[in-house]
């Protein structure tokens, strides 16, 4: 037997019936203009926490690329932003994992977390030069890492392959030195548009 299910598409378009673990605090949009409809769809709690990620990522390496704010005053907000981003993503997935018997994924993904910002922190406030040269590769391996462990606890092609991207994007970075953060922050935040705009397997 196949460990993932090559039978369902890595992603498709969201079916409109979904598992009753997926409907705790499911939001709908639906705009339109009249009777014409721009856009429908509906987003789960984990489809949630994505954007929310997402919403956050952009505009940290936005800044980090383009705007020259202090890095200390940076690693304050972003160390914020990042602990807001950890505290709702475990409101909004707990109920969702627990219900897979997959809680572990959560702790991983916050311990990687934690970690990438306590390196980060130390690497800007005690001028770590590896640290500070690195920032770019830290976060894509450690997203790697997350989005591999979660394509292995919930057997999903399309996550494993978001990975394999961030990991990829690594390897990249050195041909792109000058626009590493705004290539970075582009990278994370696709991905997770991509999985909060699709159904993907695994699901």
């Amino acid at each position: 037997m196949s460990f993932f299910d090559y039978s369902v598409p890595l992603l498709r378009r969201k079916q409109p019936i979904v598992d009753i673990d997926e409907l705790d605090g499911l939001w709908f949009v639906n705009w339109k203009i009249g009777k014409k409809i721009l856009y429908s769809t509906f987003y789960t709690r984990i489809d949630q926490a994505c954007l929310f990620w997402s919403l956050l990522l952009i505009p940290m390496f936005f800044t980090a690329q383009f705007l020259s704010v202090d890095w200390s005053l940076q690693a304050i907000l972003w160390t914020i932003l990042s602990f807001v981003g950890v505290a709702v993503m475990v409101a909004w997935t707990r109920y969702w994992v627990n219900v897979r018997e997959v809680g572990w994924i959560l702790y991983c993904w916050i311990i990687l977390m934690l970690f990438g910002l306590i390196l980060t922190d130390f690497g800007i406030f005690f001028g770590w030069d590896k640290i500070l040269l690195n920032l770019c590769p830290l976060w894509l391996g450690l997203s790697a890492l997350g989005y591999l462990s979660t394509a292995f606890a919930v057997r999903s092609r399309a996550v494993f392959f978001i990975g394999i991207l961030h990991i990829l994007g690594i390897l990249l970075l050195p041909y792109i030195s000058e626009w590493q953060f705004i290539s970075t922050g582009a990278l994370m935040v696709f991905c997770l548009l991509l999985l909060a705009e699709f159904q993907w397997d695994g699901l």
